[in-house]
């Protein structure tokens, strides 16, 4: 069992701003009672690994009762645990465990939407139009002459129509799946019900939340519905098209009223708790979410979306790091996580590779080599954990896991594949279960079989492998943990005034740097002495293509 490691709360209460947390997807994570699913159990077994590997707290996608139908995003009760993953005493249990090895707790709180069989829900189905249990969500009549189209043109995230048609002839909206009804955030109840959501599990010592689709909440329900035309109707990305906070129903302006109403009482707790906001919105209104009266840090996946280019990559940091000041927060880096194709992957394919077409290729087209993949990875890893801020890491990613792009289609679970009409693959090839050792039937995921295949590529990546080994992924983010808890020192970064026009080259108080190599040929380093590099330094003074080194 690893020793407990330095609980950055007793000394400081913002030890979040410049923390290292690891997202656990439960059902990927470990199998302890042989099932095929993960397990609470199987995150506490585990959670030594964790502590070994450096990290300050533990972020836990959903683990509530859920039929699946995305992935745990469709929760049929908020304040208890999925039976198959678990009790609210193994719960306890994990939170225990995490606090005695010196590991934060971090969970996911989705309040966008329910399950279609959370019981408010299906009293909404048995109670009719107009009803008092159908106002906690949106419903509305059709259009057409008899109410047979959709209430507006609005798009599910996930493809299709946003709206579901009931028996009785109505309409419900759901932005994601048609099992998530949206709740309505103008009813008193729905607001009620989330703060005491957040009070039981605060309550249970859980240290910060996750607030998925923290952008979406606040909605114009204000009659005639209007229409979007296709502007931003899906998703985020032609948001800035759209004069900020006046889209129907991404980012409008009322929702931030909603968080300073969470942070009053996430404040109430002694040390407070913290919250972080999943909100795809563009840097502006994303300093919103940030502020310190309201969730206090946001998740900037510009990062996440830029390419390998340095000129890019200085551009989207020196932005983010303005935004997040703008805030009062610390700035959030993020490679990978469990909606995106491992940066493993991702990073080495050529420049404006639809990801979509590539995933449904089975990764072939076009083809990508695992080894210098893994080696740019690396150097990206390194180059984020040297930036100022929170970085969120994403399980697996410590052994340089790859998407797994090749899934049958048999196999695949993400609601995306049906309800994209089978042009997009879905998120499945990122949830893969992990490789704990080399050999059995799921490499110790569990027992047995997990609830998707491991490719037997998986057995070199295990971390029964890497342990020990030298120079491998492992053991690399192991040393950069520690050396980074000892180097952490402010939150400036001083770019290089002159550096190679494929190096990013920056200084951190006290007094050391990080250069990262994006070109194709080697460059010399600058005078001083190597740290830590995210690759082999073969020729002294000198900086291979794709790799980082950290200098003193």
């Amino acid at each position: 069992m690893a020793q407990p490691s330095a609980d950055l709360s007793s000394r400081n209460p913002d030890w979040w701003r410049q923390a290292v947390i690891h997202q656990v997807y439960p059902r990927s994570f470990a199998d302890a009672d042989g099932d095929g699913l993960g397990d609470l159990a199987g995150v506490t077994g585990h959670l030594d690994h964790l502590a070994a590997l450096g990290v300050d707290a533990v972020w836990l996608s959903p683990f509530y009762p859920s039929e699946l139908a995305d992935g745990g995003y469709d929760i049929a009760d908020h304040r208890d645990v999925d039976p198959r993953l678990g009790t609210l005493d193994d719960f306890d249990a994990l939170v225990a465990e995490a606090h005695r090895l010196g590991l934060k707790v971090i969970v996911d709180i989705v309040p966008n939407h329910t399950s279609h069989r959370h019981p408010w829900f299906q009293e909404a189905l048995a109670a009719g139009p107009g009803s008092p249990a159908r106002a906690r969500y949106v419903f509305r009549p059709g259009r057409g002459a008899r109410g047979e189209l959709p209430p507006t043109d609005w798009q599910s995230v996930f493809g299709g129509s946003a709206w579901e048609r009931v028996p009785d002839g109505e309409w419900y909206l759901h932005l994601f799946a048609r099992e998530q009804p949206d709740l309505d955030w103008r009813h008193d109840e729905v607001r009620e019900d989330l703060l005491a959501t957040l009070r039981f599990w605060s309550d249970r010592g859980v240290d910060g939340f996750r607030v998925d689709v923290a952008h979406g909440l606040a909605k114009d329900l204000s009659e005639p519905l209007r229409d979007v035309g296709g502007v931003g109707a899906t998703g985020e990305d032609s948001l800035p098209l759209v004069e900020p906070g006046s889209h129907p129903y991404w980012d409008r302006d009322e929702v931030h009223a909603i968080y300073r109403d969470w942070r009053r009482l996430l404040d109430s707790y002694d040390p407070p708790r913290t919250a972080v906001a999943e909100a795809w919105v563009p840097d502006e209104r994303r300093a919103l979410y940030a502020r310190p009266d309201e969730l206090g840090q946001a998740f900037d996946f510009e990062y996440l979306e830029t390419g390998w280019d340095a000129e890019e990559l200085r551009a989207v940091i020196t932005r983010s790091l303005a935004t997040a000041r703008s805030a009062g927060a610390s700035a959030t880096w993020v490679l990978s996580n469990h909606d995106v194709v491992r940066h493993a992957s991702r990073l080495s394919l050529p420049p404006g590779t639809d990801l979509d077409a590539w995933l449904l290729s089975g990764g072939t087209e076009p083809p990508l080599d695992p080894g210098p993949a893994l080696r740019r990875a690396r150097a990206a890893t390194l180059l984020m954990l040297a930036l100022p801020g929170s970085a969120y890491l994403y399980q697996g990613e410590e052994l340089g896991l790859p998407e797994v792009a090749d899934l049958p289609a048999e196999v695949l679970q993400d609601p995306v594949w049906q309800q994209s009409g089978h042009t997009r693959k879905g998120r499945d090839g990122c949830r893969v279960p992990l490789p704990w050792t080399t050999t059995g039937p799921s490499y110790g995921f569990g027992p047995g079989a997990g609830w998707l295949p491991q490719p037997p590529s998986f057995a070199a990546y295990a971390v029964e492998a890497q342990t020990g080994a030298e120079g491998s992924t492992l053991e690399l983010y192991r040393a950069a943990l520690r050396l980074r808890r000892k180097l952490l020192e402010g939150e400036e970064l001083i770019w290089a005034p002159e550096s190679p026009p494929d190096v990013l080259e920056f200084r951190r108080t006290p007094g050391w740097r990080c250069l990262t190599n994006l070109g194709g040929a080697p460059v010399p380093l600058p005078p001083g002495e190597p740290l830590l590099a995210s690759g082999p330094l073969a020729v002294p003074g000198i900086l291979p293509p794709d790799t980082t080194v950290w200098i003193a």
